[in-house]
C-alpha cells in the first residue's frame, strides 16, 4: 500500500536523444523516463515503484516545439505537423498554429488539470501516463499488477470512474485528456529506440487488456515516444471537444468527447456530413472510436434527429459496474452535443 517515500534512484540528465535511447537500453526495466514529472513522483512514493534509474528528458531540445512537416503524414501523404513529446500542455494550448488548424488538441490541452500542471506537464507524458485505479495505484495486488483478480470490478467496489465497454479482467481507463483528439486527429506516434524507429496509429498506441493487461501503452520497457505526428486530413474541420469531471482543476475526466466532422451543402456548421471521427474517453480501457456512430451519421443531415440517434446508438453494448451507470446518459449526451449543428 502507500509508502509515501521514495527510495534512491540516480538521475541521468542526457543532452540529446540518442544519449537518453542510450540509457534506456543499458538500464532496460531499472529505467524510468521522466518527462514533466507530475504522474512519475506519485508512482515513486504511492506504488512503491522503484527505479534504479530516472532519466530526465527535459534538456533534450529535439523532443520539444510544434514544426511542420514537408513530407507529409501517414500514407496518404500530404501536409502536417510534427509536436515533440516534451512539448508542455501550456505550450500545445496556446499554440497558434495547433489553434488554427487542430484546435480540437489545443481545446484537450486546455482541460488537463490546472494552469500550474499544463505548464511543466507534457504531451508525451499525458498520452504514456498509467491508470488512475484506486487498487492498482495504492498496491493492491489486482491483474494488472500481476495477481489473480480485479477488485474495481467486484460488488461494492469504487468504480465510478471505470470502464463501460470493453472490460478484460481490468476495468481500468486510460486517464490521458489528450489521447481522444490524437485518435480522432488520425494522429500518429513515433517511437523510437536504440536500435529502430516505428510509426504507430494513435488509435493503436492505447494497449488493450485483453492483448497485455500489464501495460497501458505499447511502449516497451526501452522505447520511448519522441513525437506525435497529425495529418492536414482534418485540419480546420467543424471541432468538438468536451470533458466532464468533478472538479474544473486536477480531477480526471468521467467522460470526455472528441469529435472532427467535415460538412457540406451549409456553411453554418449544417449541411450534409461527409465524414466524421467522434472518440470517448474514460469509457473504455483505451480511447473508444464510435465507428458504428462516425457509419451512422455519414451522409445524413447534421440536424437533431441525427444526434438523437448518433447518442442513443453510442451507448449501446454498455456494461455498466456498481457505481458508473451514470456514464451512459453522460456519453449519450455529449455524442448528440457533438454531432449537433454548430449554429
Amino acid at each position: 500500500m502507500m509508502n509515501d517515500m521514495m527510495t534512491r534512484f540516480d538521475l541521468l540528465q542526457p543532452a540529446d536523444l540518442d544519449s537518453a535511447l542510450d540509457m534506456l537500453s543499458r538500464h532496460g526495466a531499472d529505467a524510468w523516463p521522466l518527462a514533466g514529472g507530475y504522474d512519475s513522483f506519485d508512482w515513486f512514493k504511492n506504488r512503491g515503484k522503484q527505479p534504479a534509474v530516472v532519466i530526465d528528458l527535459e534538456g533534450i531540445a529535439e523532443l520539444k516545439g510544434v514544426r511542420e512537416l514537408e513530407g507529409g503524414v501517414g500514407p496518404g501523404g500530404g501536409g502536417g505537423i510534427e509536436i515533440g513529446a516534451m512539448t508542455t500542455l501550456a505550450a500545445l494550448e496556446a499554440d497558434p498554429l495547433i489553434r488554427s488548424r487542430y484546435a480540437i488538441l489545443a481545446d484537450a490541452s486546455a482541460e488537463v488539470a490546472s494552469p500550474q500542471i499544463r505548464n511543466a506537464g507534457t504531451i508525451g507524458g499525458n498520452v504514456c501516463q498509467d491508470t488512475r485505479c484506486w487498487y492498482y495505484r495504492y498496491g493492491m495486488t489486482c491483474y494488472r499488477a500481476g495477481g489473480n483478480t480485479c477488485y474495481a470490478g467486484a460488488p461494492g467496489a469504487m468504480n465510478r470512474e471505470h470502464a463501460i465497454f470493453g472490460a478484460d479482467r481490468c476495468v481500468a481507463v486510460t486517464p490521458s485528456d489528450v489521447a481522444p483528439a490524437l485518435v480522432a486527429l488520425d494522429a500518429e506516434m513515433v517511437v523510437r529506440s536504440a536500435r529502430r524507429e516505428k510509426v504507430v496509429p494513435a488509435a493503436e498506441f492505447f494497449m488493450p487488456p485483453g492483448v497485455d493487461i500489464t501495460r497501458m501503452t505499447v511502449l516497451g520497457e526501452r522505447d520511448l515516444l519522441t513525437a506525435i505526428r497529425i495529418p492536414d486530413r482534418w485540419a480546420g474541420a467543424d471541432f468538438h471537444f468536451e470533458k466532464v469531471a468533478d472538479r474544473k482543476t486536477w480531477d480526471f475526466a468521467l467522460v470526455s468527447v472528441a469529435a472532427a466532422v467535415r460538412t457540406s451543402g451549409g456553411g453554418d456548421g449544417r449541411g450534409v456530413i461527409e465524414e466524421a471521427r467522434i472518440v470517448a474517453g474514460a469509457v473504455e480501457c483505451v480511447p473508444r472510436r464510435l465507428t458504428a456512430v462516425e457509419d451512422l451519421v455519414r451522409g445524413r443531415p447534421r440536424d437533431e434527429e441525427t444526434a438523437e440517434m448518433a447518442g442513443e446508438l453510442a451507448v449501446r453494448g454498455a456494461d455498466p459496474l456498481d457505481y458508473n451507470h451514470f456514464k451512459i446518459p453522460l456519453l449519450r449526451n455529449l455524442v448528440k452535443r457533438a454531432v449537433r449543428p454548430t449554429a
